[in-house]
């Protein structure tokens, strides 16, 4: 029985420089736009204070998600899920970090779960998450390598703690 390969999602090469310069060009615009309205102070104090908001959520919904991974990862499940949305929330403070209206505007909606929770359910069957899992005749094979190595019960008389003389170990 063939197995089909998993397709790759990637973007078109030909978006990338693209973007780069379209999200640029549009921020600038941007500020010419809200300067004129409100000056120029008022617009360099907002975008200082998104940094510092952005910061501040990266901090706080960073250290939420850690623990959501770590309870995730003890109770045995992958923490697909939360791994995507970790990216998402690293993306988002990268974005808010960024001066700009346009990647602000970006940022601050991939912090609504809601937003994450939309981006996971649109590439959750597009991603292929590979553990450390091993495959045998009858399936996967999760056992760990202490369940594979053989108990050795031993018997008071068979293990002493003390040093035996005439080990060549022993250099007393």
């Amino acid at each position: 029985m063939k197995r089909d390969k998993p397709k790759a999602v990637s973007m078109p090469f030909s978006l990338v420089p693209l973007l780069l310069l379209i999200v640029p060009l549009a921020e600038i615009g941007a500020f010419i736009v809200i300067g004129r309205e409100i000056g120029v102070f008022w617009t360099l104090a907002m975008v200082f204070v998104t940094a510092v908001v952005g910061s501040i959520l990266l901090r706080i919904q960073g250290f939420g998600l850690l623990n959501r991974i770590r309870k995730e990862t003890e109770a045995g499940r992958v923490p697909g899920r939360e791994l995507v949305h970790g990216v998402m929330i690293l993306i988002a403070g990268v974005l808010l970090l960024t001066p700009g209206f346009i990647t602000d505007a970006i940022g601050f909606l991939l912090f609504v779960p809601a937003i994450r929770d939309a981006g996971w359910a649109l590439i959750k069957n597009r991603i292929t998450i590979v553990t450390n899992a091993r495959f045998s005749d009858g399936g996967f094979d999760r056992r760990t390598k202490s369940e594979e190595s053989p108990t050795i019960d031993l018997d008071n008389t068979d293990f002493t703690r003390d040093p035996d003389p005439n080990s060549p170990w022993n250099k007393d």
